[in-house]
């Protein structure tokens, strides 16, 4: 009888010690007032809301995805408005911040959730910065890649002489009719992977490039230099915050995050990797994914 009892707990603990099984990703939608909102879900446990920036769409979380859905998260990564399977509503208001925070409450409400981890790249970054800032009850966890506090960032636009000139790109996209210039294979061209490649030209095509550049003319500084805006008085961010960024971006100057622990009531972890750009998600994947895991999972 004890022997049975032995080879049961051995055989529980080799299950256990076994990495889980990915789950099969799922289409989802809810809607924030009349835009409706496509996202994926994978995964079982507690929520971790995703959210893509410029250009690009949901399943650049795809690596991540799997593996917190292996750690025991259910993930539900964003199509945003504009963007591939998602509404595409006109005018610019549609696209200001206050509208794209509601979108975030709309997935988590939709998950049955009260708040989420939320991990945002890009615009989705900046999104999620405001959704931390505004809507504190909605996050517990907070993981920032590649976008500084809004603080750190509005600082740079007035002082930084190389972030004012690497951000004319989102100039020029403020720009009326500047979509004229956009193909979904030239927004396309940013990504590595050949297998990935075409799924991204094709929910470029399915998007709206007026869309995507409404984000910038709703909601980027429009003027540079010692003339720009400083960024208002904010709440800070009261959830655990981790800063990633890959130091050879452009866009996005490293030096915007420094002082990020000045906005953050709670542990602040700051990790650059020198050898990835702006896409820090897919240049540094390995790291990136693994050190979300372990930091989520020291915080659980």
């Amino acid at each position: 009888m004890r022997i049975w009892t032995l080879i049961g707990a051995l055989a529980a603990a080799l299950l256990m010690a076994a990495p889980a099984a990915a789950q099969k990703l799922e289409d989802r939608t809810t809607a924030n007032g009349a835009v409706k909102l496509h996202y994926v879900v994978q995964g079982k446990g507690p929520l971790v809301v995703m959210i893509h920036g410029f250009p690009d769409y949901w399943a650049t979380w795809k690596p991540l995805m799997g593996e917190l859905s292996k750690a025991g998260y259910r993930t539900a990564a964003l199509d945003m408005r504009g963007y591939n399977l998602s509404d595409k509503p006109d005018g610019m208001a549609a696209y200001a911040m206050p509208s794209l925070i509601g979108d975030i409450a709309a997935v988590i409400q939709a998950e049955g959730a009260r708040d989420a981890v939320v991990i945002g790249h890009d615009w989705g970054a900046a999104i999620a910065w405001q959704v931390a800032i505004n809507r504190p009850d909605l996050v517990n966890r907070l993981v920032i890649m590649s976008v500084p506090h809004p603080a750190g960032f509005a600082r740079e636009m007035a002082v930084n002489k190389a972030q004012q000139d690497n951000s004319q790109y989102a100039r020029n996209f403020q720009q009326e009719g500047f979509e004229k210039n956009l193909t979904a294979e030239g927004l396309a061209s940013w990504v590595k992977d050949p297998a990935a490649k075409p799924g991204y030209v094709e929910a470029f095509k399915r998007s709206n490039f007026t869309s995507m550049l409404n984000y910038y003319r709703a909601n980027y500084p429009r003027t540079p230099g010692a003339g720009a805006p400083q960024a208002p008085p904010m709440a800070p961010v009261k959830a655990p915050t981790l800063v990633i960024h890959g130091m050879k971006d452009t866009a996005l100057l490293a030096a915007g995050h420094s002082g990020t622990w000045d906005h953050v009531q709670a542990d602040t972890t700051v990790m650059m990797i020198p050898g990835a750009g702006h896409f820090v998600q897919h240049d540094g994947q390995a790291l990136v994914n693994r050190t979300v895991k372990d930091w989520l999972a020291a915080r659980r």
